[in-house]
């Protein structure tokens, strides 16, 4: 645009609403201000009448009010005032005055009435215009009279930008031209813009508010979309306070275009933000549920259990036995876990162990996805040193320990342990348990001799036999394979008794686990000094005029690439261990919430039943109340306050910087947003 139209030289039209909203509400406010104190007293005959009416907002009458003692004389009896008549024109004055105030107050309403309706509007063109004046004021003045500005512009919305500066500029009086073109590049860091709808707004929210990601970096809250209300879920996992909670998510969004026009709280407003997202934690929550078979603490016998006592009254004590063979699909509950695991006497010690594993595995995965991303940003930056002196050596650090880890979990759990500890076990031919199906393989024929046993593989026992001489898997070790091993002692193992498996899985496991500590060992000084190595080498190779100078810069940046190269190691290979144990926390909220709904249903509910109506109308209050305040408010609160953390923390450290610019596009609906918020 030309330089004569400059900005500042209007100013003075917006200062002009500005002071015509701020000047009307004031004549208003004066003249109200004056009418309550006009009140007129009119004495007629020996009854005054006070004209209350007079009091309400009146204003100022046109010619000045007689005073009232014009209707007063004085008498002869003590100098008492007496009143008297007035005549017939004082009256018809007070009569008009009042007709003049009343008037003079309905046409001060209707012009204030008038004014108000265009407040608000008043408003909005005063804030475009100062923003207008602002950025324009931000423009350098260009060769042949022109205004030069640059900022960022959303590359698909480029030609839209082109096309409304000439358009408005086609408006104007003006013979000079307007260009809109790229600036040569090299360009400054740009700003981060992600398109967003209503279902990823409110992840997307979460990422900014930990930082928002650099230009071009990957987005976490693509992952966290789908990761957050899955986590929430593992934790908060219940059929029947989840379907609360995906229930409250669903009025959320059938209220949602209501929600959307009209003015709300800020915790309200929360809620808003966050509908799509409660009504994802509510479904994975009942999904979960579905998983661990809890519903109000309570197993649902939805597909009939797979386990029986042999009676329909079992005793303490008694061992149910599986209604089909091992391995057999009929033997297998469809879908999550069987309900009989709710009434047994170790159902602690299941639960435990079940989501104690699931646990580590869903940290694992998570957290090596984060450092896979890491290497992903560094081939799209074209960091080569990040990708092979950090990424590789993450991986293999990672993989050697954590990732075998969650391999071992699933060989545990997919190895049929009762043939294989059954094929360690000394038997007599001629009990009844010879020739039991639970042992994969053929039964031999046991050629006497010893004790009188054998095992189902044809070995002969002696009475004094270890397990490693009756297993037939020679694995290694005391087990020699036959026996289940604990995980945990064996991973400790891996660094503490190198070479030394106690109960193998499988064949070989001691060499191969030598093998990983190798790799986890040499990754870690590969960490340290390979990046830091050949930056020094790059930084030798270039020349440089000032030689002490440029010495100092160089010592000094490379002991500041150290430095962070050191922190960068120990803050890997520590966090990997304690974020590891950090997504235990999946499993000790889940035995929070499962134990506290059994205490609230069986101290509340079961200890009332069995008593009267009374007591038992009682115990359901209870038992209502303490499960919407515990288990439905404070309960989901500290199950998202902890799935986002390992987002924020355990997740995102892997590979999020969060250290970019968050883009701030040139828009009035923000501005008028802001300005009525």
């Amino acid at each position: 645009m030309p330089s004569g139209a400059s900005p500042t030289r209007n100013w003075s039209s917006s200062r002009s609403y500005s002071k015509m909203r701020l000047l009307l509400p004031s004549l208003c406010l004066l003249s109200s201000t004056f009418g309550t104190r006009a009140k007129v007293v009119v004495a007629d005959g020996t009854k005054q009448v006070d004209d209350n009416r007079l009091q309400d907002n009146v204003a100022v009458a046109p010619g000045p009010l007689q005073p009232v003692s014009r209707g007063l004389r004085r008498g002869g009896n003590g100098g008492k005032l007496t009143p008297i008549k007035l005549d017939e024109s004082n009256a018809q004055e007070l009569v008009d005055s009042r007709t003049v105030l009343l008037k003079n107050q309905d046409t001060r309403f209707r012009l204030c009435q008038m004014l108000a309706q265009h407040t608000e509007r008043w408003t909005w063109i005063v804030l475009r215009e100062k923003a207008v004046y602002h950025t324009l004021n931000m423009f350098k003045a260009d060769v042949s009279g022109m205004l030069r500005g640059e900022g960022w512009v959303i590359s698909e919305k480029f030609d839209d930008v082109r096309m409304s500066v000439n358009r408005a500029h086609s408006e104007m009086d003006s013979n000079m031209p307007s260009h809109v073109d790229q600036v040569a590049k090299p360009w400054p860091t740009p700003p981060t813009h992600f398109t967003t709808n209503k279902f990823t707004y409110g992840y997307q929210e979460f990422v900014n508010t930990y930082g928002i990601p650099r230009y071009r970096e990957a987005n976490p809250a693509l992952f966290t979309a789908a990761t957050f209300p899955f986590l929430f879920g593992v934790m908060y996992g219940d059929i029947g306070h989840g379907l609360f909670l995906f229930c409250a998510g669903l009025y959320l969004l059938w209220n949602e275009e209501k929600n959307d026009k009209a003015k709300l709280d800020e915790l309200t407003a929360g809620l808003h933000t966050g509908r799509y997202m409660m009504a994802m934690m509510g479904f994975f929550a009942v999904y979960a549920g579905l998983v661990y078979n809890d519903c109000f603490s309570l197993g649902l016998n939805l597909f009939g259990t797979r386990w029986s006592f042999g009676s329909d009254q079992p005793e303490e004590g008694d061992v149910a036995e599986m209604t089909g063979q091992y391995g057999d699909g009929d033997s297998v509950y469809p879908f999550g876990l069987d309900p009989m695991w709710h009434v047994a006497s170790n159902e602690l010690l299941f639960f435990n162990s079940f989501k104690m594993k699931l646990s580590v595995i869903f940290g694992i995965v998570q957290m090596f996805s984060g450092t896979c991303l890491k290497g992903i940003n560094a081939l799209y930056f074209g960091k080569r040193l990040d990708f092979l002196f950090e990424f590789l050596p993450m991986v293999a650090f990672a993989s050697s320990l954590f990732v075998y880890m969650v391999v071992l979990i699933f060989m545990k759990w997919s190895i049929n342990w009762n043939s294989r500890m059954l094929s360690a076990t000394c038997l007599d031919p001629n009990d009844a348990g010879w020739g039991s199906p639970d042992y994969v393989g053929e039964w031999a024929e046991c050629a006497g001799g010893g004790d009188g046993t054998c095992t189902p593989w044809g070995y002969v026992c002696q009475g004094n036999d270890s397990t490693a001489d009756k297993c037939p898997l020679d694995y290694g070790g005391s087990g020699d394979g036959c026996q289940p091993p604990n995980l945990i002692t064996l991973l400790i193992n891996i660094a503490l008794a190198p070479g030394v498996v106690d109960e193998p899985l499988y064949s070989g496991q001691a060499s191969i686990q030598n093998f990983l500590l190798l790799v986890a060992g040499l990754s870690v000084p590969t960490l340290l000094c390979a990046k830091p190595y050949f930056l020094s080498k790059e930084m030798a190779s270039h020349t440089h005029s000032a030689h002490d100078d440029d010495d100092d810069d160089e010592e000094h940046n490379f002991g500041e690439i150290i430095i962070h190269q050191a922190i960068e190691t120990i803050e890997f290979v520590l966090g990997m261990v304690s974020n590891t144990a950090s997504y235990l926390r999946l499993w000790a909220l889940s035995l929070a919430h499962s134990e506290l709904a059994t205490v609230f249903w069986e101290k509340a509910m079961l200890s009332t039943l069995n008593m009267n109506w009374f007591a038992t109308f009682i115990g359901y209050g209870v038992f209502a109340g303490t499960t919407f305040g515990v288990l439905l408010m404070m309960d989901v609160l500290e199950c998202f306050l902890h799935a986002l953390r390992l987002h924020w923390v355990e997740f995102q450290n892997k590979f999020f910087h969060a250290d970019g610019i968050r883009f701030a596009p040139y828009s009035f609906k923000q501005l008028l947003t802001d300005a009525s918020a």
